[in-house]
């Protein structure tokens, strides 16, 4: 999984790099907020999971994580948040801005792999349920094509399309549905259509 490392201080940005690359993560880094808001900005290929640091040059970082939860992003995001501030009024402040998670500086690595395995797994959680939202919506709209009022002739029982067209009504079935057909004789047709083979005393099937 692509994760941003939004962080102005070279050497734990580097530091943070190596260990998230250990830790089987993809990391993009950058210096500042401007680059971190244009990396979540992608319409493709965009970090699912971000590690932004609060200060930072150019837009903080909670200003970034604003910005971010104002898009409509396709995929979900977890953002991170690493700063000195400890008082329950930054936190607060942080966590109403996006923040899913706030991490005190200094931390410690553990803790801080633990919260990023946290995050990972809620983004495959999110895409897990929005894949079923959307068979779900497939189902639902495969569900309301044989759904509603349906012209048919008074005379030769072909059905009317919503564009316009008339055909037969297994025709505009099987175009509508997995459903198909197979033609028989029932009964009461036979009876009246074929006599001679009901008087015969031959019995007919058909499926």
């Amino acid at each position: 999984m692509k994760v941003l490392i939004a962080e102005d201080e070279q050497i734990l940005r580097t530091v943070l790099t190596g260990t998230l690359k250990k830790w089987g993560y993809d990391p993009v880094a950058v210096s500042d907020g401007d680059a971190a808001w244009k990396a979540l900005r992608q319409s493709s290929d965009a970090p699912q999971l971000a590690i932004l640091d609060w200060m930072m040059p150019g837009m903080d970082g909670v200003e970034v994580c604003r910005r971010a939860r104002a898009l409509k992003e396709k995929h979900p995001l977890y953002i991170i948040l690493l700063t000195a501030k400890d008082g329950k009024e930054d936190i607060i402040a942080g966590l109403k801005a996006g923040a899913d998670d706030y991490v005190p500086k200094p931390f410690d690595m553990g803790e801080l792999r633990a919260r990023v395995d946290v995050g990972r797994r809620m983004v495959e959680l999110q895409e897990k349920l929005s894949a079923r939202v959307k068979e779900l919506g497939e189902a639902l709209e495969h569900i309301k094509t044989l759904q509603g009022f349906l012209p048919v002739c008074s005379h030769c029982k072909k059905v009317r399309d919503d564009k316009g067209y008339w055909s037969q009504v297994e025709s505009y079935i099987m175009r509508h549905s997995k459903v198909l057909f197979t033609h028989t004789i029932c009964p009461t047709c036979m009876t009246k259509h074929y006599p001679e083979v009901q008087d015969s005393g031959i019995v007919l099937s058909g499926g």
